[in-house]
């Protein structure tokens, strides 16, 4: 399953230039250490032995203070994604994106078109989907700073 991750990760990165980090439990059966290794253009990332890939995907959000996009599920790292100024993706979200593209880009392969032409042809999802799901207070016209944010981030996926 990791392995079809990071394959699918790496046929996106193909037609992108994003540097893609994913990072991966290690610490029930990992090394002492954390492992780092770069698979096709991709920085893949196991957490030490203790360690749990969350601590990791923190503490490289926190030490390195700029834009992030995180694509994650988990909650905690959601909150701490923001709270360091980092953009939070749904993980199911970026998966849908990616799939699309990928498909998108073999197609594109197969009728040999290059993968800018054909790129701009990925539907966008329903612009209606919340990532968080509350009451809130203000116009309802208008999308709040973190669901703008949100929006912009998928937009660069």
């Amino acid at each position: 399953m990791r392995q079809e991750f990071i394959d699918l990760l790496i046929q996106y990165g193909k037609g992108k230039a994003h540097n893609i980090t994913a990072v991966f439990d290690g610490h029930k059966s990992g090394a002492g250490v954390e492992n780092r290794e770069v698979r096709g253009g991709i920085t893949v990332i196991y957490s030490r032995l203790g360690e749990c890939a969350d601590d990791v995907i923190k503490r490289i959000i926190s030490r390195e203070r700029r834009e992030w996009i995180v694509i994650t599920s988990d909650r905690a790292i959601v909150n701490h994604a923001w709270s360091v100024d980092s953009i939070p993706v749904p993980s199911d979200r970026f998966l849908e994106i990616i799939s699309k593209q990928v498909h998108t880009q073999k197609s594109a392969e197969e009728a040999g078109q290059s993968w800018e032409e054909r790129s701009g042809d990925i539907p966008d999802k329903d612009a209606d989907e919340d990532f968080e799901d509350h009451a809130r207070k203000g116009n309802p016209h208008q999308l709040s700073r973190k669901e703008k944010a949100v929006r912009k981030a998928l937009s660069k996926l």
